[in-house]
């Protein structure tokens, strides 16, 4: 079952002389429960594709399809909507709420959408991701690994169709790194979870199902590792 289709995608900054093409004609699809990498230099239009995806941003052309919805359909009522309960977003940077305990970051998102907490999930997420002894800590009280821990539970908190995680192990030191994305790996069997990730890691990107490359705003290759 196809959970993402990507349908000549192009997206340009600027116009004249300083006109930037970032992402330029790209189409591919991602079943449910995949997990794909995708890797290229800076400035490639890695992180612009996956602002797409994820509906941050507006395409100069072309379609977003996830789970059925045509993101770029919605207006911005409906994207916001899409944005809550569809995509989990996890970045380098943790961007955690700096006065709210850990379990108040995880739940942030489901509380936004005027939905109550799926406390069998809180505890679940807890669990895995070693915050239960954490949970009333704030984020500065936490190691940058922890920290990480805690946008992967927010992002998982509401169930999204897609992760997408863009470099989520870039601030983190080599055992820290390994962590996150064995974590990742474990919620992404347990959950059935699709997940889309960004880095410059190629032992990282070796541990996906399929990697794409991309180059100059295109796919330059697009590989299945596992099936």
């Amino acid at each position: 079952m196809k959970i993402l289709e990507v349908k000549n995608l192009s997206k340009i900054y600027g116009k004249g002389e300083s006109e930037v093409m970032a992402l330029n004609n790209v189409s591919f699809s991602v079943d449910k429960g995949e997990f794909i990498a995708i890797v290229g230099s800076s400035g490639s239009g890695k992180s612009t594709l996956l602002h797409l995806i994820g509906g941050v941003d507006r395409p100069t052309n072309g379609e977003v399809i996830v789970n059925g919805i045509h993101v770029y359909q919605q207006n911005e009522e409906e994207l916001a909507i899409f944005r809550r309960r569809e995509v989990g977003l996890i970045y380098q940077f943790y961007n955690l709420i700096p006065v709210l305990t850990v379990e108040e970051n995880m739940t942030l998102p489901v509380l936004l959408d005027n939905q109550s907490v799926n406390q069998g999930r809180l505890n679940e997420l807890l669990k895995i991701l070693d915050l239960e002894k954490r949970k009333d800590h704030l984020p500065k009280q936490l190691s940058g690994g922890q920290q990480q821990r805690v946008s992967i539970g927010r992002a998982l908190m509401n169930a999204p169709s897609v992760v997408l995680a863009d470099e989520p192990t870039g601030n983190l030191d080599s055992k820290n790194s390994k962590e996150i994305v064995d974590l990742l790996k474990l919620t992404q069997k347990k959950y059935k979870q699709t997940l889309i990730m960004i880095t410059h890691d190629e032992r990282i990107a070796m541990q996906a199902d399929r990697i794409i490359v991309i180059e100059d705003g295109q796919i330059k290759k697009d590989e299945v590792l596992k099936k």
